[in-house]
């Protein structure tokens, strides 16, 4: 498979998530973003709100360096990856237990998002239902709304990320809640995570509704019910080629950004992981 030749364009829309290098404070995230060479990413929002000593500056340092933030993430209190059992019952929106302090955070993090100029912020919205005959159906759609429409006050786009469900239900559940500023953070390694589906297939179902996404590689589980085995881009069962050809395709106009969540040298792995992508796109 030859990549269309809009393809190379996606070099100048190249990030890294900045939780995958685990900063210890904004200079320390600006030094490590300079030592990769890619002076954008996707802000990780949760230390603002948490330690507002430490990273209330963020926005300040990011622009003195020519760091540009291109989208943000946030997490769900609770969650616990520890199985895929146990995010089923604690991860995103889905919990009552958590829904209260959820809520609350969602209040700092739309400023939050706002005061470093971001129009896009993504999360996972937890385990949606597959039916709207599921129970907890009609409570989820009402808790995505009531999200949606606060981050549409703020002007900002929310992206739900890929892997908690089929690529399927994921648009059978943005179809009913159908709020237009609700879009898709697609992450090809979390279909094969997960185990729900073929991830090229899943990004021709989700299609147009991606509006950022995540450059990572993963192995499926062999036993079934376990999870998948995270590793650098290059070695695992993405296909790259057809990744970026259907991005192509799709006429795709977001950023591509790296994210390493697994393994002890992240940063020799997102810079290897670069050097790939790049060797592809220039071809």
């Amino acid at each position: 498979m030859t990549l269309p030749e809009a393809s190379p364009s996606f070099l100048t829309r190249l990030a890294v998530c900045s939780w995958s290098l685990r900063p210890t404070d904004p200079a320390n995230l600006v030094s490590q973003l300079q030592d990769l060479g890619l002076p954008r990413a996707q802000l990780d929002l949760d230390p603002m709100r948490e330690n507002a000593a430490v990273w209330g500056g963020l926005p300040a340092v990011l622009a003195d360096a020519g760091i540009q933030g291109v989208s943000g993430m946030f997490r769900t209190v609770g969650e616990d990856y520890t199985s895929l059992e146990t995010i089923r019952h604690t991860g995103g929106l889905v919990p009552d237990a958590t829904w209260d302090a959820n809520w609350a955070n969602l209040q700092v993090t739309v400023q939050t998002a706002r005061r470093l100029g971001l129009d896009i912020v993504m999360t996972h919205a937890g385990f949606l239902p597959h039916e709207p005959s599921d129970p907890t159906f009609a409570k989820m759609l009402g808790r995505m709304r009531q999200v949606a429409r606060l981050f549409a006050d703020h002007g900002l786009t929310l992206c739900c990320e890929t892997g908690q469900e089929s690529a399927a239900s994921l648009v059978s559940f943005l179809d009913h809640l159908a709020e237009p500023n609700v879009a898709v953070n697609f992450d090809p390694a979390n279909m094969l995570l997960y185990n729900n589906g073929d991830p090229i297939a899943a990004l021709r179902t989700i299609g147009h509704r991606v509006k950022s996404c995540h450059l990572k590689d993963a192995i499926v589980a062999q036993v079934p019910g376990t999870w998948g085995e995270e590793v650098p881009i290059g070695t695992g069962q993405v296909d790259w080629t057809a990744f970026f050809t259907t991005m192509a395709e799709l006429d795709y106009g977001g950023f591509f950004c790296f994210e390493r969540e697994a393994g002890s040298a992240r940063g020799t792995d997102l810079a290897a992981g670069r050097r790939i992508v790049e060797n592809l796109l220039h071809a």
